[in-house]
Order: C-alpha cells, then sequence, then structure tokens
C-alpha cells in the first residue's frame, strides 16, 4: 500500500516557489519548483496561478489530487488580513481539507528551530522579524517598510550607503569612500554619474541591490561611515528580536534567535559580531544562528505541527532537506 499524503507545504517567494507533499510519517513523496509569488504585482489570482503549476505537477508525481492540510509560507503576506485573503484563494483551489497561511518569515524560523519556539530575524532585499511558542502564541510586525517603522534590508541598506555618498561629494555631508567604492563598482567615477545613470534608467534600478555588499566591503576597510551603517544594522536586527522576545515572554529563557535572508546569510564579520555583542547585553539568554535550511521544510514542519504528528515524522522531513 502506498504512503498517504497529509501536508502539501508551500514555500512562496518574491522571485520562486518551492512546494512539497508530505506524507504522514515524513516522507516526502514530492517537490517541485515555481515562479515568484507577487500578488501586489499581478493580483491574488493570477499570483495563485503560479503556485498551481508547481502544486500540479508535486501532485501528478505523487499520483494524489488533494492532502489533508495545506501549509502555506507566502511573501507579500505581511498582514493577518492579507493572510485570510491569501488563505480563502488557496481553500477555492481544493488542494487540500485544511488551509493556513503565514508570511514566509515563519517558515525560516521553523526550519531552524526543533519545536516551535524561538524568533527568527529575516533581511534579505527587507527586513521582518517573527516569534512563536508551542501554545500558539506569535510576535510579528506589519514590515510594510518605512510606514511601518523598519529600517534596513539590503534595498533600504543600498539606499543609506548612497545618500551618505551623495552628500559626501557635494558637501552636504562628511566625507566617506563610499563616493568612490559605489559608483566604481558599475565602472563609474563619481556618484554624480551613478546617480545620473538610475534617474535616467541607464542603469538598471534594480542594480541597487547589488550596492549593499560594496557597502560592507567598504566598511570592512575602515570606512567610518559605512561601519556606522552597519553598526546600526546590527541594533535593528537585535532590537526587533528582543521586542519579539519581551511580547512571547521568553527574554529570561534560553531561547534560539535564527538569522536567515541573504544579508545575515552572508555571515559579515562586523555585522555577526555586532549582533552577537549586542544580544548578549539585551537577550543573554538568546542563542544566535544563522538559517541554512531551505525554508520549504519550515512550511512543512508547520503543517505536520498542524496535523499533530510527533517527532519521528518531523525528524524525518528533516533529514530529507539536509545536505
Amino acid at each position: 500500500m502506498g504512503l498517504t499524503a497529509s501536508v502539501l507545504a508551500i514555500d512562496a517567494g518574491n522571485s520562486k516557489t518551492d512546494v512539497a507533499v508530505v506524507a504522514a510519517d515524513g516522507t516526502v513523496l514530492a517537490t517541485a519548483r515555481g515562479g515568484g509569488f507577487r500578488p501586489p504585482a499581478v493580483g491574488i489570482e493570477t499570483a495563485v496561478d503560479t503556485l498551481a503549476r508547481a502544486v500540479e505537477e508535486a501532485y501528478a508525481t505523487a499520483g494524489i489530487t488533494s492532502v489533508s492540510h495545506v501549509s502555506a509560507c507566502l511573501a507579500n503576506a505581511d498582514l493577518p488580513v492579507e493572510e485570510e485573503q491569501l488563505a480563502a484563494a488557496l481553500h477555492a483551489r481544493a488542494w487540500g481539507t485544511t488551509v493556513e497561511v503565514r508570511n514566509d518569515t515563519f517558515a525560516i524560523l521553523r526550519a531552524g528551530v526543533a519545536e516551535p519556539r524561538g524568533v527568527a530575524v529575516v533581511c534579505g532585499a527587507g527586513i521582518n522579524c517573527v516569534g512563536m511558542r508551542p501554545d500558539g502564541r506569535t510576535a510579528r510586525f506589519p514590515a510594510i517598510g518605512r510606514i511601518s517603522g523598519d529600517w534596513g534590508g539590503g534595498w533600504g541598506l543600498a539606499e543609506e550607503a548612497m545618500w551618505h555618498a551623495a552628500r559626501a561629494e557635494d558637501g552636504r555631508g562628511e566625507p566617506t569612500a563610499l563616493a568612490r567604492t559605489l559608483p566604481a563598482h558599475f565602472g563609474l567615477d563619481s556618484m554624480y554619474a551613478l546617480i545620473e545613470a538610475l534617474h535616467l534608467k541607464t542603469l538598471d534600478d534594480h542594480r541597487r541591490h547589488e550596492l549593499t555588499p560594496v557597502l560592507f566591503a567598504t566598511a570592512a576597510q575602515g570606512d567610518p561611515i559605512a561601519h556606522s551603517i552597519v553598526e546600526r544594522l546590527a541594533d535593528e536586527v537585535v532590537t526587533m528580536a528582543t521586542v519579539a522576545l519581551t511580547r512571547l515572554d521568553l527574554l529570561t529563557e534560553e531561547t534560539p534567535v535564527l538569522l536567515g535572508g541573504s544579508v545575515l546569510a552572508a555571515r559579515h564579520p562586523q555585522l555577526d559580531d555586532g549582533i552577537r555583542d549586542l544580544l548578549s547585553t539585551r537577550a543573554p539568554k538568546a542563542t544566535p544562528q544563522v538559517v541554512t535550511a531551505r525554508p520549504v521544510l519550515g512550511a512543512a514542519l508547520l503543517g505536520l505541527d498542524h496535523v499533530g504528528a510527533p517527532p519521528g515524522p518531523q525528524r524525518r522531513l528533516r533529514t530529507h532537506f539536509t545536505p
């Protein structure tokens, strides 16, 4: 007799979607990959169509048409009302009997912990933080950007670095090597040339994210302004983590603090050291670690949590996704 599919796990980011069909014993029956999930740009139904292509591929491989529970961790599900809207859209597709949608940061958190208990801070293009306890309590932030009080993320860091570099070059700000290193990355000789190229779109706007590694390299070379931006990011990461720990009454208990996203996963020494030093003072019981597991593992584990799976299936599932 074949294994019965129990959970459909979906991890959908802005650039790609990963899905996995998981049996009740933790065996992965099928996986598939699809395109990016961008409801704000294309609308909910069109975005869910992108998920559908990956789900249908995985279901065909597994030889099924439905599961007991759909666990979807989705980018752009920043507010509970958005999670509800997306859950309704997924439920309408009849992929599973029950559906739970969470922000994709929860997938990174659950992938990095043995039980649903801890805090995760993710810094990629943007910045976000979530926390959870086994009793179902969660902590989260809107994470919509500056209007919701956020600072940081690769896009924000690049913009901050450019702000300081532009002012250094024209005399309004303090001198910084960023005024040289940022334009040099694109083969330009001045911030004016870089500003002009971005404004006139001779340089594609999305390439701004390439400036974040330049910022860290400039900081590592001892530039005070670049160094101060990196220090501020470390402070922001620890502030978010500490607030989440406090909300969940975990500040005085040993608790994992997971660090994920491209900026934190790059393991920049100054940023790493800054985060650990600040955590040791503000949340001394916290145990920071960088998450390297694929987020779809976290979505699948959340699904097994939902169906009440014991530790054995969770270990089997984790083994499948661990290199």
